[in-house]
């Protein structure tokens, strides 16, 4: 499966931002990043980059920044942090707020939503 990398369009915040504290090779983390949430959620190149950019996708960065820190190459980092986010489910708090599904795995929860709110938006 052949993933379209689409650039960031936040530079100073979400996960290209956060990953700049972390890591000197953000080209790499960002192509790392957006191939396995697409592989993981199927999500569209949009609303991989739509999560990534977004509040959400610097969480998702700090959570590869943790695994980092306790090791990881940068690839088993985004590895893990995938997984630890697919097995979190969404709640019914978050269901409540932004309308996600409860009990879909957070990260595919996520990227829908972000994929709802970039079809919105063309």
């Amino acid at each position: 499966m052949t993933t379209t990398i689409l650039p960031t369009t936040n530079e100073a915040w979400g996960f290209w931002g956060s990953m700049g504290y972390t890591t000197a090779d953000q080209n790499q983390a960002w192509a790392l990043a957006t191939t396995a949430i697409a592989k993981a959620t199927d999500g569209t190149p949009e609303a991989v980059r739509t999560f990534l950019d977004s509040r959400q996708g610097r969480h998702f960065a700090d959570d590869v920044a943790s695994e980092l820190f306790n090791g990881r190459t940068l690839a088993e980092a985004v590895d893990a942090a995938v997984a630890t986010w697919m097995a979190w489910k969404i709640d019914k708090q978050t269901q409540r707020e932004y309308g996600i599904p409860r009990g879909l795995p957070y990260l595919t929860g996520w990227v829908i939503h972000h994929q709802i709110q970039a079809e919105m938006t063309e």
